[in-house]
C-alpha cells in the first residue's frame, strides 16, 4: 500500500496502515510527536499501537535532538536469525529435550549466568573488541556503574516478555534459529537515568506530554546520552551474538553434523545517525527495522503465527523503515483477562513451548494478524523466507 499523510500536524505524519484502525490514545501520541519543533518527519508502521513514551511502531527523524522516552527502556531491542543446513525432517522428534537444553544454556526472565560467558569459548559468531567494549563501561554514566558486574553476567541471557529464542523451519523445511532481545537490565538503567534528566530541562517544561522531552545538539546532556545509547545498543547486539554462539553450540551437540550461514541481525529499538532530504537527521525507531534497499532484516509474528525474513526496498518516504512486528491489539493486562489456558494450549497447537498461565499475556490473539501487517508494507520490504515455529522459549 501507500502511505496516509495525516493532516493538521507541523511535520509530516505519514501512515503505513488506515488511521481510522489505531487507538485514540496512539493517534494523539503520533501528532504530540509530529507537532514537535526539532521533528524532520514521522513515519507509521502498520503494525503500530500506544507505548510508554512514544508509540510502538513509530519511526521519528529529529534534527540536533533526540527523545529519551521515545526510544524506550530496553535500547537496542532487536533480532537475529540464522539458517542451519539441517530441514525440519532430520530433527528429533522429542522437541521438549531440546527446548531443555536451549533453556540450560540460555538464562530467561530475571536470570543471568553464574559467571560471565567468556566469547573466546563461543565456537560460532565470534565478535571482537571486547577489551574496549567494557572499558567503555567506565565512562557511562557514574549511576550504573555498580551494575557492572550484573551486564558482565546478564550478557547472553533472554529476559523476559516479548523476548523470545525459536528453533523454526521455512517453507522450504530448512531449518532456522531466530532470537528476540535487547540490552537488559544495563540498558534500563540508562534510558530511566536519562530520561529523569530531559524532563528537567528547561526547554522541556512546556511540552503537551512530558514523556517526548528531548536532548538538544551541542549540550553536555546530548552527548553523555549518545555515549551512554551507543554503547547500550552495542551492549544489545553482542548479547543477541553471545546468545545465538550459546544456542548454536547446543545444536552442534545434539544435532549431528549441523552447519550454520552467516546471521541476520537487526535492532528495532534504537537511534541511527542518518541523512533525508539533504538534512542530518537522528532517526529514532521505535519498534522498526531499518528497512535500506538490499538489507536483510527480520519481522516476527507471535509465538504460534511465524516470521518472516525480509529484504528491505529502501523507501525514503518512510525513513528506510519497516514494521518490528506484528504489533499487540490489546495489552497485557486485557489478555491475561480475556484468554484462558485453553485458549493458550489452543493457539499454540504444534508448538513446543510454555502452556502456562506465566505466558498467557504473549498469546497469539493478543497480536495482530502478521499476514495483514506484512501486505501492508509492499512498498517498504519484500519477503525472502517465511518461517514457522517448532519450538518457542519465553522468559
Amino acid at each position: 500500500m501507500t502511505y496516509n499523510e495525516v493532516a493538521g500536524t507541523r511535520h509530516p505524519l505519514r501512515m503505513w496502515t488506515d488511521p481510522e484502525t489505531v487507538e485514540p490514545q496512539a493517534m494523539q501520541q503520533l501528532r504530540n510527536v509530529a507537532d514537535l519543533p526539532w521533528v524532520h518527519g514521522v513515519a507509521v508502521m502498520p503494525d503500530v499501537h500506544h507505548g510508554k513514551g512514544a508509540t510502538v511502531g513509530s519511526v521519528i527523524a529529529m534534527k540536533d535532538a533526540v527523545s529519551p522516552a521515545a526510544v524506550g527502556v530496553d535500547i537496542g531491542c532487536g533480532m537475529t536469525a540464522i539458517k542451519t543446513s539441517y530441514k525440519s525432517s532430520q530433527l528429533p522428534d522429542d522437541l521438549a529435550y531440546l527446548r531443555s537444553k536451549l533453556e540450560q544454556a540460555v538464562p530467561v526472565g530475571f536470570g543471568h549466568h553464574k559467571r560471565a560467558v567468556d566469547p573466546s569459548e563461543i565456537h560460532d559468531f565470534k565478535i571482537t573488541g571486547w577489551e574496549k567494549f567494557w572499558k567503555g563501561f567506565d565512562e557511562l554514566a557514574p549511576a550504573v556503574h555498580a551494575r557492572r558486574e550484573r551486564a558482565e553476567v546478564q550478557m547472553g541471557t533472554l529476559g523476559g516478555g516479548n523476548h523470545f529464542l525459536e528453533i523454526c523451519a521455512d517453507d522450504e523445511q530448512n531449518v532456522w534459529v531466530v532470537l528476540h532481545s535487547g540490552s537488559r537490565n544495563i540498558g534500563k538503567e540508562l534510558a530511566e537515568h536519562h530520561i529523569g534528566i530531559a524532563r528537567g530541562l528547561s526547554h522541556n517544561q512546556g511540552l503537551v506530554d512530558r514523556d517526548l522531552a528531548v536532548f538538544l545538539g551541542k549540550t553536555p546532556e546530548m552527548d553523555a546520552y549518545r555515549r551512554d545509547l551507543f554503547w547500550a545498543q552495542d551492549y544489545a547486539r553482542r548479547n543477541r551474538a553471545v546468545m545465538m554462539g550459546l544456542v548454536c553450540d547446543v545444536l552442534r551437540r545434539h544435532l549431528q553434523g549441523i552447519a550454520f550461514d552467516e546471521p541476520i541481525s537487526c535492532h528495532h529499538n534504537y537511534v541511527a545517525e542518518e541523512r533525508y532530504d539533504g538534512v542530518d537527521v537522528l532517526v529514532t525507531r521505535k519498534g522498526a527495522i531499518r528497512a535500506g534497499s538490499g538489507e536483510f532484516g527480520i519481522i516476527p509474528g507471535s509465538m504460534a503465527t511465524g516470521t518472516y525474513i525480509v529484504k528491505g526496498l529502501g523507501n525514503a518516504a518512510a525513513f528506510n523503515s519497516a514494521s518490528h512486528g506484528a504489533g499487540r491489539r490489546m495489552s497485557r493486562t486485557k489478555a491475561k483477562k480475556t484468554f484462558t489456558l485453553a485458549d493458550l494450549k489452543a493457539q499454540t497447537d504444534g508448538v513446543e513451548c510454555r502452556k502456562d498461565t506465566g505466558v498467557i499475556d504473549e498469546i497469539p490473539g493478543a497480536y495482530k494478524d502478521i499476514r495483514s501487517v506484512m501486505a501492508a508494507q509492499t512498498d517498504l520490504v519484500e519477503v525472502v523466507a517465511h518461517l514457522r515455529q517448532l519450538v518457542c522459549v519465553k522468559g
